[in-house]
Order: structure tokens, then C-alpha cells, then sequence
């Protein structure tokens, strides 16, 4: 069976990919700081979660090794750990920047280097933002975070060209919310659509402007 793992479980986005994945077949594997307060969400999906704290490096690639011995490489990574903090760039402490960054970025590159040399195809997909394009500097961590995560995503999309496996990020556009324009369903067909691109025609970045944009 395909097998799609996703790094920052939770509702929401995540949620939202989970469930598109799942129609499309695929076992799902979580990894999120506590599982159990969202198996009501993931248990109907089958899936199987694993703790893992993205901002630690250490703990998410043991949770990852584990996971891997287990079930194998999987097919689909989806990276969707992030750190929210409202504060303005002159009020972050450097211990709250590298905290964030490090759940925000640093994160994903642990789970590439965990995931990719078992993949024999599929694809690395990250949860960018608008941040990244349109920095806010009421959420400044946040915002070098998507920035950091968007430019992580294309580099490695362009180091990987002409490989069996690929990577890009969707850049969601708006604000997150059910029923609205930037439905977390809908963000996760947007993420099955984009695995399912071959390698040709396969895009980087996708700047997602809601469902009716």
C-alpha cells in the first residue's frame, strides 16, 4: 500500500490532507506532539500516529527511524509542523526566534534527510504561506519561518530535478478556515493534485488563492 506520511498532524490543514490522501488510498502515518488528543480526528482514517515534536530534532527522527522500520519509506511526505507567535521583530528573544525556526524550518530538513534516501519515488511537499511573499511583522517568527520553509522547498525542488523524487511547496494564500475560500479539504486535494503530477509537468510552488480565487 502507498503509504503517506505527514510531519505536523492536527486539524486543519493537516487534517485536510489527511483525509484526501486516505480517499486516494494511501496509509496515512502522523507524527504530532500528542497523538491522543486527535485520534477522535485520525482513527476514522485508519491511521497510525507516532509522538514527535518537530522543534526537536533528535526526538522527530527517532519518532521518523521508527516509523520507518516499521511500515517502510513511504510514498508522500507532507511537512506541516509551524510555530505561531504574534510579536513584532523587536520583541523577539533569541531563544523564541531559534525555537521557531527550528520547528518551522529546521524540522523539515531532519525529515528529508530521515525520508529521502529510502524513497525510490514520490514526492517532499511542505505547507508554505503568505507570509513567506507578504511578511507581517505583527507574526515576525512566523513570517521568516514560511520564508525560510519556501526557500528550503525550492532549493531542494531544484536539487532533486530530473530525479524520481520531487519537491515544492504549496503557498497557501489566505487564512485557513472551513467552509471558506481556504477550506482545509480543499488545500488537501491541492496537495494530492500536486503528487500527482509526473516529474515533467510537476510545479515547485503553488500560490493557492482559495477555491474561488
Amino acid at each position: 500500500m502507498k503509504t503517506c506520511f505527514i510531519v505536523g498532524y492536527g486539524p486543519g490543514v493537516a487534517h485536510g490532507a489527511a483525509r484526501a490522501f486516505a480517499e486516494a488510498g494511501y496509509q496515512l502515518v502522523l507524527f504530532c506532539r500528542t497523538p491522543g488528543r486527535v485520534e477522535e480526528l485520525y482513527a476514522p482514517l485508519g491511521a497510525r500516529a507516532f509522538a514527535a515534536d518537530a522543534g526537536q530534532p533528535e526526538q522527530l527522527s527517532a519518532s521518523l527511524k521508527e516509523a520507518l522500520e516499521q511500515l517502510g519509506a513511504p510514498e508522500v511526505l507532507i511537512y506541516n509542523a509551524v510555530a505561531f507567535r504574534q510579536k513584532h521583530p523587536s520583541q523577539l528573544t533569541a531563544q523564541e526566534l531559534l525555537s521557531d525556526f527550528s520547528v518551522n524550518v529546521v524540522g523539515a530538513s531532519v525529515a528529508v534527510n530521515c525520508l529521502l534516501p529510502g524513497m525510490k519515488s514520490g514526492s517532499l511537499l511542505f505547507s508554505g504561506g503568505g507570509w513567506a511573499l507578504y511578511p507581517d511583522p505583527s507574526v515576525a517568527s512566523t513570517a521568516i519561518g514560511k520564508a525560510g520553509l519556501r526557500h528550503y522547498a525550492l532549493m531542494l525542488s531544484e536539487e532533486l530535478k530530473g530525479g524520481p523524487v520531487k519537491a515544492g511547496t504549496l503557498t497557501i494564500l489566505g487564512q485557513v478556515a472551513p467552509g471558506g475560500a481556504f477550506d482545509p479539504e480543499e488545500i488537501g486535494r491541492v496537495f494530492l493534485r500536486l503528487h500527482q503530477q509526473s516529474n515533467q509537468e510537476f510545479q515547485s510552488e503553488v500560490l493557492f488563492s482559495g477555491r474561488d480565487g
